[in-house]
């Protein structure tokens, strides 16, 4: 009788902690939270400012920054933090805004536009050379999709508390080496596209170049980092899984 109560009240407490989780767990709206706001609505707002008001380029870019520059703001005075993403959007814009100044000679003006690549280019390489890899807050929402068990995982992988943690960091890095030096590269050529091809040509090849530089870049980072990721993520769940398995039946 008495091993029954136990098993009862062991039970309970499962169930219990298992309603907790899942009130605390984030929703996949939690997850691309920081992605929406840092990046889709700065970027977002821009082309709708210039292209649906009609605005210049440079009020446009103003009126963009307001989001990153109040979120940067709040996360200093707030949280105590620095918001890398916000930080780097609006810095991003207020070298835009500077360079938008700049006019006359239409090769410069082909060429200043890898201005935007080289300085996210180089605020990533920054961000993996500090060991706080910037692209993961982007790359976080697509590998865990929401699940509290893979939210729980990723946590343990990043502080250290599991066997996995050294291997999972070095992939994390490599994620947003990859997209740096791939940003960065693209500056490379659309600064000698500018200054060696046609005009013309280059009107469209910058687009091309910039297509061209994502779709390597998710290929080449999806093969080295977030396939590995992915494992080490679905092996961390399910030893946790067994080690709460494991647990219960200790205590039953």
């Amino acid at each position: 009788m008495t091993k029954n109560t136990g098993n009862t009240a062991g039970a309970a407490t499962t169930g219990r902690t298992e309603k907790q989780n899942e009130q605390q767990a984030p929703s996949v709206l939690d997850n691309f939270r920081p992605l929406i706001v840092d990046v889709a609505v700065p970027l977002g707002s821009y082309y709708l400012f210039k292209n649906a008001f009609g605005m210049s380029t440079f009020a446009a870019l103003a009126w963009s920054s307001v989001v990153p520059a109040v979120r940067t703001v709040w996360s200093l005075v707030k949280e105590r933090r620095t918001n890398a993403l916000a930080g780097l959007i609006l810095f991003v814009n207020v070298v835009s805004l500077l360079l938008s100044f700049v006019a006359g000679d239409p090769r410069l003006m082909l060429a200043k536009d890898g201005a935007v690549s080289s300085t996210v280019g180089i605020g990533i390489l920054v961000s993996v050379f500090l060991g706080r890899p910037m692209m993961s807050e982007g790359m976080k929402p697509f590998i865990l999709k929401g699940s509290p068990a893979k939210v729980a995982a990723w946590e343990r992988l990043t502080s250290g508390a599991s066997v996995r943690s050294s291997a999972f960091r070095r992939k994390e890095m490599a994620f947003s080496l990859v997209w740096g030096v791939a940003l960065l590269a693209e500056c490379v050529m659309r600064v000698v596209g500018a200054y060696t091809v046609p005009i013309d040509t280059m009107v469209w090849l910058g687009t091309v170049l910039t297509v061209g530089t994502l779709a390597l870049a998710f290929v080449v980072s999806g093969g080295l980092a977030v396939e590995p990721m992915e494992k080490m993520l679905a092996a961390e769940v399910e030893a946790a899984e067994e080690a709460e398995k494991a647990a219960v039946t200790v205590a039953a």
